[in-house]
């Protein structure tokens, strides 16, 4: 663990892991945003590569020897040992332990005979009799590497892991890369990695391919292109030139090939009687553990960035044959709610925030009670004053319960994420695609123009308050059968809640609460009534039947409200390179609608899997 860990040097064993703190600097205060920095720093800074070779070799040496290991005298040995002595009998510990871990028949007798000799060894330098035997020691595990990262860019996670399977150092120059990295865009075929901006030119060739066609070769001085024939070259004139990042080249993205676990290309020769030797298969050498702070806004922004990067996989394979991507998730809610918060919908408190907190702590008491509780813990470390006379080393609570909740959280929980598509009043304007996790929320929206507002007034004045809409949804049973239903009825606005009340209910469900508007007549005139319709289902489309347009906020961020809106859809969101899949089988077989072939055995839904240390059963 402590070798992936800290990313350290070995052959048995080249895997690499690294944790990344992501939080959203509008979501959270500047304080907890410092504290975090100041912790992360300090436990990078309390540790070096030379130490944690120590505490392996520490370590295995104390679990192999038991009493009989001299912990003191080991420890007097290494410290006064050169660094490269220390790497030499790093890698002679982790040889031993592999080989007994490789052997069929281990016997432990074997393992503890090798780790001896290397224990005289290292004791070799000391005088016999220096140090009594001082028992078993408690040896401190050391951080893990961590990262922290304000998110302040939408495509900044697919940078983050890309770069740390591939870093720039070793693909192209830094400082060409540094500059690139701000002109990020997206495009799916892009031949080279330019580090420099070239003219590019579309040259006719006339060559046919075949060598017999090749004209005598002559010994000619070459000679420099004449302008006529410069301008008789065919290129592109008043076109908009994007200049590609090198994070999105293939150059820079085969460069992260050739790792420890991927055999390197080789030249394409072909040899009469001998087949080609097959290609090795890659190993998932690199782990991200990805850990967001912060309630359930930062989630939805997650599900959008894991949406976009499932999509980025499925146009050119990179990250998902190797890296691991684990997500975890801390809920930090300030005492006093920013701007940000108290703009979006005021019916949100602190404690809706956090829904899929209070889900996970439901379902894992142990989530409750050593992660869900730094809810409020960690903005009051973050005022706190520091004591002057303890060091900044000393002090890590936070980064250690990420450590241990990295450690320790291996059971996922998966949350279903939906898609959305949303339609517009103005014809001319596209329709929009968005995902969401935990909520989707509409509302009436308030005439901006004065002959509306009129007729808007008369509206409510006759009908009530709110507007009319046409709901088509899929209704959940027991059975799983599909029954459509559609209903019109006269609104204020609806909820859709994708996380359940309840850890019993189904995770592929959402819980559409309308507030209906209902007409009273009586003899004292006419009054109207607010009534809450409930309904269960996964695919339900909505639209203004009488144009008038309404708002859309996703996830309980205002950042993703959208106006003017006359319809929505929403479904489970599929994983793209399900949909890719099946787009290639419906070209072979147009009247299947069934799932045949591969199609059958790839997931459908796209699940964003959260870790806990219990999990649930789904």
């Amino acid at each position: 663990m402590v070798i992936s860990e800290q990313s350290l040097k070995s052959d048995p064993y080249p895997y690499q892991e690294k944790i990344f703190i992501f939080a959203d600097p509008e979501l959270l205060s500047e304080a907890i945003c410092n504290a975090l920095v100041t912790d992360t720093e300090a436990a990078r800074v309390s540790q070096s590569p030379r130490a944690c070779m120590c505490y392996v070799i520490i370590h295995t040496m104390q679990a192999a020897l038991g009493e009989g290991c001299d912990i003191s005298g080991l420890k007097a040995s290494l410290q006064v040992m050169p660094t490269s002595n220390v790497e030499h009998w790093f890698r002679q510990v982790v040889a031993a332990v592999e080989c007994a871990g490789n052997e069929a028949s281990a016997d432990r007798g074997q393992h503890a005979a090798r780790l001896e000799k290397i224990y005289g060894a290292v004791l070799s330098s000391l005088q016999a009799g220096d140090a009594p035997l001082g028992g078993l020691q408690g040896t401190p595990l050391p951080n893990p590497n961590i990262s922290f990262h304000l998110w302040t860019e939408d495509d900044q996670l697919w940078k983050e892991l890309v770069l740390f399977i591939r870093p720039l150092s070793q693909s192209c120059e830094p400082d060409c890369l540094s500059q690139d990295l701000d002109n990020f865009e997206i495009q799916d075929i892009i031949s080279d990695c330019e580090c420099c901006e070239q003219t590019r030119f579309s040259v006719l060739s006339t060559d046919s391919g075949i060598e017999r066609d090749l004209p005598t070769a002559v010994e000619e001085p070459f000679a420099p292109c004449s302008a006529e024939t410069e301008q008789s070259r065919l290129h592109r004139k008043g076109g908009i030139k994007k200049k590609p990042s090198p994070l999105e080249s293939v150059a820079f993205l085969q460069a992260g090939c050739n790792s420890p676990g991927v055999k390197p290309p080789a030249k394409l020769q072909r040899r009469p009687g001998i087949p080609p030797e097959p290609a090795a298969p890659l190993q998932r050498l690199h782990t991200a553990r990805i850990v967001l702070l912060g309630d359930d806004r930062i989630l939805g922004r997650l599900a959008q960035a894991y949406h976009s990067l499932r999509k980025r996989e499925t146009r050119r394979v990179f990250l998902t044959p190797r890296l691991n991507l684990q997500f975890y998730y801390i809920p930090v809610v300030t005492g006093q709610p920013n701007t940000l918060a108290v703009t979006d919908h005021a019916a949100t408190g602190q404690e809706e925030l956090c829904e899929v907190a209070r889900y996970l702590s439901r379902a894992d008491p142990w989530y409750e009670s050593n992660i869900n509780t730094l809810c409020h813990v960690i903005p009051k470390l973050a005022t706190m004053p520091s004591s002057p006379s303890k060091h900044l080393v000393t002090d890590l609570f936070i980064t250690d319960v990420i450590a241990y909740y990295v450690r320790m959280g291996i059971q996922p929980v998966c949350f279903q994420v939906y898609a959305v598509k949303i339609f517009f009043n103005d014809p001319a304007q596209e329709p929009a695609e968005d995902v969401f996790l935990t909520e989707l929320r509409t509302q009436v929206q308030e005439s901006i123009f004065h002959r509306e507002l009129s007729m808007t007034k008369k509206k409510t004045t006759l009908d009530g308050p709110g507007i009319d809409l046409t709901v088509t949804y899929r209704k959940v049973v027991v059975s799983d059968r599909a029954k459509e239903l559609a209903m019109s009825l006269r609104s204020t606005g609806l909820v859709m809640k994708a996380i359940p009340a309840d850890e019993a209910e189904d995770l592929v469900c959402l819980n559409v609460n309308i507030t209906e508007i209902i007409r009273i007549n009586n003899l004292s005139g006419r009054s109207f009534s607010a009534v809450a319709n409930r309904l269960k289902t996964r695919n339900i489309k909505i639209r203004s039947t009488e144009q008038r347009p309404f708002t859309v906020c996703l996830d309980k961020d205002s950042r993703r409200a959208y106006r003017n809106v006359i319809s929505v859809e929403v479904s489970p969101c599929l994983e793209p390179s399900y949909c890719l899949q099946k787009t290639r089988t419906m070209k072979f077989n147009l009247h299947e609608t069934e799932d045949v072939g591969l199609v059958k055995y790839m997931p459908k839904s796209l699940l964003l899997p959260i870790n806990t240390f219990a999990g649930v059963i789904q």
